[in-house]
């Protein structure tokens, strides 16, 4: 009877200290393992892999991401100046570099290779030219509106040039210093002017 009393007496004693145990806060048993040191420890940030493009300064505060290499091919996203992302390749004549860009199709843009410089300076792989993009909508010029637009000109006829007749100059003669006979005028006058002072002359006698 005894034996039985004190094994009630110990399990209520042992259920009691469970009880008691796990009351304890995980904090104040945090005080019992050993400390950390409290130095600095430093930390290992994974950095990506191989060459990376950076956007250099220039002109333009960001330049824009595209999906082939060319003006042409639609625009897909924006770098700004200082940015870095994994370059992957170039394109045949290296005027186009190819990067790592998450969140477009394929995760891969084309950026001009004038915008950006690779560190470290390494020669790239030669990338295959996406397909040039085909437009969804071909512009196409309305015939009729476009008549209204031009101008018909309608020719017309030059007069025929006529050249004018050849211009006859008449040629004067002169008259009046020559006799018909050929004696000078002045002769002949000289000689009428004796011939009336001689009969003057004569006729005065004859009066007197």
């Amino acid at each position: 009877m005894n034996r039985q009393k004190a094994f009630v007496t110990f399990s209520l004693l042992l259920f009691i200290l469970l009880l008691f145990l796990l009351s304890i806060p995980q904090s104040a048993l945090a005080n019992d393992v050993a400390q950390l040191p409290t130095v600095a420890i430093p930390t290992v940030t994974s950095t990506p892999s191989g060459p990376m493009a950076i956007v250099v300064p220039g002109s333009e505060t960001q330049i824009n991401l595209r999906s082939g290499p060319g003006m042409f091919y639609d625009k897909v996203g924006v770098l700004l100046v200082g940015q870095k992302v994994p370059a992957k390749g170039k394109s045949p004549g290296g005027a186009w570099i190819l990067v790592e860009y998450p969140g477009v199709q394929g995760g891969q843009a084309w950026v001009f290779a004038n915008y950006v410089r690779i560190d470290p300076p390494r020669e790239l792989p030669v990338v295959e030219i996406p397909p040039t993009p085909t437009p969804q909508v071909t512009n196409t010029i309305d015939p009729t509106l476009a008549a209204k637009f031009i101008v018909t000109v309608a020719p017309t006829r030059l007069p025929t040039y006529t050249p004018p007749p050849p211009l006859n100059v008449p040629t004067f003669q002169s008259q009046g210093s020559i006799a018909p006979a050929g004696i000078p005028m002045g002769l002949i006058i000289l000689g009428c002017a004796a011939l009336g002072v001689f009969f003057g002359l004569i006729s005065f006698v004859r009066s007197r």
